[in-house]
């Protein structure tokens, strides 16, 4: 269901970058923000924390010092949490109406249960304002509902595999073009004592993507896209057999130990402290192999990626990705200082295009003139690969409504620990799926 649209999003998006010259702070409250006087608080909650996510929450404080800056009569209040954290806190804030006035969301189905209970606002009059055609074609589209958009993307992504190029080196691997041949890679480093994947499924979309890719390399985009949106199945042999090669990764010792049990934060340290050999992952984590100083200069200048390989006799072409619009801004419906929370979002989306790119690595949602810009090899090298995608398929948790989604997660870590068939892991999706019909 994603196919043209997200291949003409890919495309337009590196054209436009291409042909410009390209070839997470403090504690606050998560109520809304108000004013006293002419002084105005806007609470303001995101995911991007000091530690895990260094270059961007560096450019999310300089934004903000600019903008108090210019507006000294506002104070922008953060409160910064993790990835998971973030997610549970925003469904306890939703339930009791007290969201922030500025926080951040995903697309799709995970947006649709916090618009149908009037928690977002509209926010279709900035995009006719100042940031009017400053969007890559297709981003804002993921994040509208019935016509209207209730978030402003920030970023783009794509999962590639990246992969320590000293330890492949170590034991003479090549990067897998095949499946086949990345089973051998696992196989050689398992042998010798070297987990070959770092995965932290606790926090079980992890896994997911190793899922998509396995069911995209067997049956296809469109299978794999269909089954999501319901209107095909899960039950589809090739997607039980990717299921099934789940399992037999988990028997071959593909993955670090532990890792049901690891949160992605922990599996990540693995790959970074050279634990592990490969690590999937959005191309979120590309400051921290590019920019992020805190890290070793030489492990950086050792991270390399390769797209997930195709598989024998499977319908799948290797120039698919899992990916898609990242994280975007919303407002709160019942925030008390909307029009100046509108300001805040406007100021930090003009802001945040060029700074994340040079200050973080970071894919933008916005256009940004590249011309003068010096950009890291590993950037410049997957912007290559996204100009050459087929297609690209929306995460599947994101992609499905509330109920699905968590049934789609909880089968990924029951599938990954074993505690399911292949076969009950189809069906339990094909059942979810049709409840939302």
């Amino acid at each position: 269901m994603f196919n043209k649209k997200w291949t003409v999003l890919l495309l337009t998006l590196c054209v436009a970058l291409i042909a410009a010259g390209c070839g997470s702070g403090n504690s606050g409250g998560g109520a809304s923000g108000g004013s006293d006087g002419d002084k105005v608080t806007v609470n303001f909650m995101h995911l991007w924390p000091a530690g895990v996510s260094a270059g961007q929450n560096k450019i999310v404080n300089q934004i903000i010092e600019e903008y108090q800056n210019e507006n000294p009569n506002v104070t922008i209040k953060q409160e910064v949490l993790d990835n998971e954290q973030y997610k549970n806190k925003l469904k306890v804030l939703s339930a009791s109406n007290e969201l922030p006035d500025v926080g951040v969301t995903w697309a799709a189905g995970f947006l649709k249960p916090y618009v149908e209970g009037n928690l977002f606002a509209p926010v279709d009059d900035l995009l006719d304002g100042e940031l009017n055609g400053k969007f890559v074609a297709g981003t804002t589209e993921a994040y509208a509902i019935e016509n209207k958009t209730y978030a402003l993307p920030l970023e783009f992504n794509i999962a590639p595999v990246y992969y320590n190029k000293a330890i492949f080196e170590q034991y003479n691997l090549e990067v897998p073009q095949t499946y086949e041949q990345f089973k051998a890679v696992v196989k050689t480093l398992s042998d010798n004592g070297m987990a070959p994947i770092a995965l932290g499924n606790k926090d079980r979309w992890t896994g997911s993507l190793w899922y998509m890719y396995l069911a995209d390399r067997m049956g296809g985009q469109e299978a794999l896209a269909n089954a999501i949106s319901g209107s095909g199945s899960f039950t589809e042999e090739s997607l039980v057999n990717a299921a099934g090669e789940i399992q037999s990764l988990v028997d071959g010792n593909a993955f670090v130990k532990g890792f049901n049990g690891l949160s992605n934060e922990e599996a990540k340290s693995e790959f970074l402290n050279e634990k592990a050999a490969m690590y999937m992952m959005g191309t979120w984590e590309l400051p921290n192999f590019t920019t992020n100083e805190e890290i070793p200069q030489e492990f950086r200048d050792n991270v390399g990626f390769f797209k997930f390989p195709t598989v024998e006799g499977g319908q799948g072409d290797i120039n698919s990705w899992v990916g898609g619009p990242g994280v975007g801004l919303f407002i709160s419906e019942g925030s008390q200082v909307k029009e100046e929370s509108k300001k805040f979002v406007e100021y930090f989306v003009t802001k945040w295009g060029e700074q994340s790119v040079t200050g973080a690595g970071v894919i933008p949602a916005t256009k940004v003139d590249t011309s003068t810009l010096e950009l890291p090899q590993l950037y410049i090298d997957l912007f290559d690969e996204m100009n050459q995608a087929s297609s690209i398929t929306l995460f599947a948790d994101v992609q499905m409504e509330a109920n699905a989604a968590e049934t789609h997660l909880n089968m990924i870590q029951a599938l990954f620990g074993k505690a399911v068939t292949p076969e009950k892991y189809a069906e339990e999706h094909d059942a979810a799926l049709s409840k939302g019909k």
